[in-house]
């Protein structure tokens, strides 16, 4: 029979040392969810103090990639390009009449006036008055003189009645009679409360005589007219609207004149007259001119009447080996060589004539070109060919907003003389006065005026006197009315494209200078159109000039041109590469931690709860 075998039980010191078995363990052991100390911060501080590291960066971030820009009116601009768009710019105006001779009249003094305003807003409406005109609401004061007595339509106008009787010598068909009545009319008018503080005053006198058949009609040099001869009431009406509008008003402009941008001014209120001598072939004969005798005696007076529509410089030069483009021909019967009018686009040789003067006409500066172009002894005479077949009496011709050319034959070439060959000659005072005659003209004509003492409306011809300043008071007015419109205008809209492209490009650079500009401008065209109610012409066309100026400073801004133009989107794909990558981990981890913190916290609470 098998023994069985019993286990001997281990020594008492045994059991005793033995490790308590798993049970025992399992027995003291606390759940997974529970936690007997409180979880530490030292590793959530860490991960917070990397994270608002980061946080405390992102403002000297964002300060590193800010776009400074000034505060800009936007409210004010569209303001006063609303005002300016829906209020046609007009200027206060004064129309003054005066009927003698006009013994047994059909009509009252305010009867004549009356006519007189409808005539002139009939013509005004046919021509469409443009922006810069007078406006026709302040009635026309007329006064009517008979043999005994006046009657005037209003107190307005203190006209002296029998003043013209003073005046012996009135006879109009001699040039210098008129010039002695409008010297005579200009002191009578004033003395008689011609000026006024609101507006321009434009008088007209009529004077009828039965003797003198034919009715002329002239303007002076200042601010008035005066219509002579067998003219009836009816025509006289007619003809002194005519004379208001079509002359003082419009300044005579016709159908076919230069029109557009009319003002060869630059943006910034600037001229550069670039005299220009040009020799087309030394190898025959070269000229030189005494330039200052003429800046002094005859350019003199032509800048200083200017000299409220833009800040004119003068520059001359003397070129040589300048030939022009276009080829002339010889005609046998007028003996000379011709060039037409066809051949004027291809007249200016681009290539050889050198014109720019001077460093300054840069920019937005205004350069007119003045050329006094002496041909060859291959070519002389030349001689320009109308396209009526006729020879021009100037010999030179205008290109708008370039300038103008006067072609001068020497006197050698035109009396078939040999002349002595590398000689300096100098061209002669006379003809050179002539040619700065034909050069004021053309400068009328590039200013939008005309360069004749001529104007033909429906009921004759209107005689107009020239001043020795190239441009009469009346004429200046319209100048200075149509320069301030059109500065005014371009200043308006070029500070709406300003406004409109700030506002669409949030990140645009505007540098406190811009906005310095834009005040200034807008400054500068509320005192325009201040000076524009009070009919103070000269100052208006000055302030305009100013405002133009600073808007056109303003929008063509070095600092406008900058690359920092790109939106919020590109900033953050240009910068997200470098920060993004770390600043994700960084908050990643910051959540981690901070989940693992909250995580152990409630098992620590929830042992402590038990506990409890």
């Amino acid at each position: 029979m098998a023994a069985t075998s019993t286990p001997t039980p281990p020594p008492t010191n045994e059991i005793a040392e033995a490790p308590p078995s798993s049970a025992s363990k399992l027995e003291n052991s606390e759940p997974e969810s529970s936690r007997k100390t409180r979880p530490g911060l030292k590793r959530l501080a860490l991960t917070l103090t990397v994270l608002f590291s980061f946080l405390l960066g992102l403002p000297f971030l964002l300060r590193s990639v800010e776009i400074y820009r000034s505060p800009l009116p936007f409210r004010e601009i569209d303001d006063l390009s609303a005002s300016v768009e829906s209020n046609p710019l007009q200027f206060p105006c004064k129309f003054r009449a005066v009927f003698i001779g006009t013994g047994g009249s059909s009509f009252t003094a305010n009867e004549l006036s009356v006519k007189i305003e409808h005539h002139m807003r009939k013509i005004a409406a046919k021509d469409s008055t443009s922006c810069g005109a007078c406006s026709y609401n302040a009635s026309v004061s007329v006064v009517l003189e008979s043999v005994s007595d006046c009657f005037r339509s209003d107190n307005d106008f203190n006209w002296k009645c029998g003043a013209l009787s003073e005046l012996n010598k009135f006879e109009h068909s001699m040039e210098y009679d008129d010039e002695l009545f409008d010297e005579y009319l200009h002191l009578l008018l004033n003395d008689n409360g011609s000026r006024s503080n609101g507006g321009k005053v434009y008088t007209v006198i009529v004077v009828r005589k039965e003797e003198q058949k034919d009715v002329s009609a002239v303007v002076g040099k200042y601010r008035h007219g005066w219509i002579v001869g067998r003219i009836s009431e009816e025509e006289a009406v007619k003809k002194v609207g005519e004379v208001f509008v079509k002359a003082f008003v419009n300044g005579g402009k016709e159908e076919g004149s230069i029109s557009g941008e009319f003002m060869p001014v630059g943006a910034d209120g600037k001229i550069v007259l670039s005299f220009n001598l040009l020799n087309a072939d030394p190898r025959y004969w070269t000229y030189d001119w005494e330039f200052r005798e003429i800046d002094d005696n005859l350019l003199a007076p032509i800048l200083e009447s200017l000299k409220p529509l833009a800040d004119i410089r003068v520059e001359s030069q003397v070129l040589y080996h300048t030939p022009k483009s276009s080829f002339s021909y010889w005609d046998k019967k007028l003996g000379s060589y011709i060039f037409t009018t066809k051949d004027l686009p291809f007249f200016v040789n681009s290539n050889e004539w050198h014109l720019d003067t001077s460093i300054a006409a840069g920019g937005r500066s205004k350069i007119l070109h003045l050329v006094v172009y002496v041909p060859s002894a291959t070519e002389c005479p030349l001689l320009l060919q109308l396209p009526n077949g006729k020879i021009s009496k100037s010999n030179g011709f205008i290109s708008p907003m370039w300038g103008s050319v006067v072609v001068w034959n020497p006197s050698d070439c035109l009396n078939d003389s040999k002349m002595e060959t590398h000689v300096r000659h100098k061209i002669p005072s006379e003809d050179l006065r002539k040619i700065f005659e034909v050069f004021v003209g053309q400068l009328r004509q590039l200013f939008g005026l005309k360069s004749k003492g001529l104007f033909h409306d429906a009921s004759g011809t209107l005689r107009l006197l020239t001043s020795e300043s190239g441009f009469t008071e009346w004429e200046m007015d319209v100048l200075s009315r149509q320069h301030t419109c059109f500065n005014l205008l371009q200043c308006t809209t070029t500070l709406g494209s300003l406004s409109r492209l700030v506002q669409s490009l949030p990140r645009m650079i505007i540098k406190e200078e811009i906005g310095e500009q834009v005040r200034y401008s807008l400054e500068a065209a509320k005192l325009t159109l201040s000076n524009v109610s009070h009919g103070v012409y000269d100052a208006s066309a000055v302030s305009s000039r100013r405002a133009r100026s600073f808007a056109e400073d303003a929008f063509y801004h070095p600092s406008m041109m900058s690359v920092s133009y790109y939106s919020f989107e590109h900033c953050f794909a240009v910068y997200s590469p470098f920060f993004l990558p770390v600043s994700l981990h960084v908050v990643l981890a910051a959540l981690r931690e901070w989940k693992r913190y909250k995580q152990e916290s409630r098992k620590f609470s929830a042992w402590k709860a038990k506990k409890d």
